[in-house]
């Protein structure tokens, strides 16, 4: 059936949230210092907003049929949703709907010989790129992982993120989990205690870009999940040295959106566990990750409905992929804003079944 583009609408949202009860989850995992919506970290040189943010991307055909898309956008949401009113939309609306990937090439074509082929033009394309592919499952009828694999999985295992102290761990023991992450703050030896706190799990922790590699290989005595995001992203030669030094694995991926930006990370060995973010690599990137990666854990930020959907679909339907990222306080919020919340069941996910995403907005969340 033919079918068009009958338009493209994006949405910053942006929430109020409280920053102490925020600290050490997504979006807020260190102290922040100034005054104003966008505050500096106290441990390193990066801003995060007071608030939520996030960019939600409404794709409607000219049968009526909806979908459904997310940018990660956890700062100045505006600046995705320009890209996709000024850019994106105007070439996309009025054309055939035919395949994401197919679109997806045509937005990525727009602007890459101007150099436009990571940042916030990634991050509005993959917004609309999840939005088709919610509209794709939609128009076969069936769940999104379902056109991504033949066999997807019955549930998706999680691993509990956000956490702020040992006790809060603990809360989820009984729900299941074993698998954590942590934040590294200033204090290296906090981290390892709370590890030493945690005798039956298998702990991640996140370095934010700036660890000193003379610390890693004390998680390889206490047999840590992986060490994400170490060292500061532009460097693939010093991530290639503090993976060959140590046992355990290195993950990255949330700070690069296409398999161009990573192919220096592939080069040097630099990771073992690669970690796309949907709402900046988009379902049909984050499938061309996956293909050429050893091991895919999703990373899940800041987000409403769509992305998370997104991520749990995507790791369903991977058969490189064992985990998927779960914050209870941003799945609570996202939740918010669903006709039917996004469920777990212990500690794995619960893939919905609607065909798409699966997931049906109660009400626009700004």
């Amino acid at each position: 059936m033919y079918m068009q583009i009958l338009s493209i609408e994006a949405f910053p949202v942006r929430l109020p949230r409280d920053l102490d009860a925020a600290r050490g989850t997504a979006g807020s995992p260190t102290p922040l210092k100034g005054s104003g919506d966008y505050r500096w970290s106290t441990a390193y040189p990066v801003i995060y907003s007071i608030h939520i943010e996030t960019a939600l991307v409404k794709v409607t055909l000219s049968n009526g049929m909806t979908g459904w898309g997310e940018a990660q956008a956890p700062v100045a949401p505006e600046v995705a949703c320009t890209i996709i009113d000024r850019i994106l939309a105007p070439m996309l609306v009025g054309q055939e709907f035919t395949t994401p990937e197919e679109m997806w090439q045509s937005m990525y074509s727009t602007m890459r010989v101007r150099g436009q082929t990571g940042g916030f033009m990634l991050d509005a394309i993959s917004g609309v790129d999840i939005a088709l592919w919610d509209l794709a499952g939609k128009i076969a009828g069936k769940p999104l992982c379902e056109l991504l694999s033949k066999s997807p999985k019955a549930r998706v295992p999680a691993y509990l993120s956000g956490v702020p102290n040992t006790d809060y761990a603990s809360r989820y023991r009984d729900q299941g989990f074993t698998q954590c992450k942590l934040y590294y703050d200033t204090d290296w030896n906090d981290i390892l205690h709370m590890i030493d706190q945690l005798p039956d799990w298998r702990v991640a922790v996140d370095g934010l870009w700036h660890i000193d590699p003379a610390m890693a290989p004390s998680l390889d005595d206490r047999n840590a999940l992986w060490l994400e995001a170490p060292l500061l992203p532009e460097d693939p030669i010093a991530h290639g040295q503090l993976a060959r030094s140590i046992r355990t694995p290195i993950a990255l991926g949330e700070s690069y959106r296409s398999c161009f930006e990573l192919a220096p990370f592939f080069r040097e060995n630099a990771m073992q566990i690669v970690q796309p973010d949907l709402g900046r690599s988009g379902i049909t990137e984050g499938m061309r990750i996956a293909a050429i990666s050893p091991a895919i854990v999703p990373h899940v930020s800041i987000a409403l409905g769509p992305q998370i959907a997104a991520a749990i679909h995507f790791a369903a339907a991977l058969e490189n992929c064992s985990l998927c990222e779960f914050n209870p306080r941003v799945l609570e919020v996202a939740n918010r804003f669903l006709v039917s919340p996004l469920a777990m069941d212990g500690a794995a996910y619960v893939i919905p079944q609607g065909p798409g995403l699966g997931i049906e907005m109660s009400r626009i969340a700004w």
